[in-house]
């Protein structure tokens, strides 16, 4: 019966909310946000950049692909950024992959979800690259926050190598965040 796979893929989301971002966790944040908020983050970080740039985007499949980004990590959890060197290229996207095959398992919309997370990961669209550059605004975002509202000099580390966004409004909006978060 569809409404018990649905159930589950709504329990595999609701997961996210208490999947902690681990990064935070490991820097001292003291109250880090969940995999949930960030993915909210992401969302409206997305929306506000697509009013922004020139060329149409199918804002349907912006917003569905921000929202479906870290799904995978209700089953995986957040896996930090510094871990990833000890890993083999390419394995987080691969086990990433499993669990959103194992998520959406039994949904009669897998097929559709499955194929904008893999377009997300493809990073070839519009679309898809305007996700990668709201999920890296809203990581710079959160950690300017934190470093504002902490004082955790960790923080600082996010902005020592720049970020190079695909989309030049994107980019401006980095380049501020970056100049305040050095400027202490």
């Amino acid at each position: 019966m569809e409404a018990t796979a649905v159930i589950q893929l709504l329990l595999h989301a609701n997961q996210l909310k208490r999947a902690a971002r681990t990064g935070w966790v490991q820097r001292g944040v003291p109250d880090a946000e969940n995999v949930a908020a960030h993915s909210y983050g992401v969302v409206f970080t997305a929306l506000t950049l697509a009013q922004l740039v020139p060329q149409p985007l199918d804002l349907a499949r912006l917003l569905a692909m921000a929202a479906l980004h870290d799904l995978p990590e209700g089953l995986t959890s957040d896996i930090p950024t510094p871990a990833w060197r000890f890993l083999p290229a390419n394995i987080k996207t691969e086990v990433e992959r499993g669990a959103m095959a194992e998520i959406l398992r039994g949904v009669t919309f897998s097929g559709e979800w499955l194929a904008l997370w893999e377009e997300l990961h493809a990073a070839e669209t519009a679309e898809s690259r305007l996700i990668h550059d709201a999920d890296k605004l809203e990581l710079f975002l959160q950690a300017w926050v934190y470093q504002q509202q902490t004082g955790n000099r960790q923080l600082v580390e996010f902005w020592h190598k720049p970020y190079t966004c695909y989309f030049p409004q994107a980019q401006a909006i980095y380049d501020e965040l970056r100049r305040r978060a050095l400027e202490g």
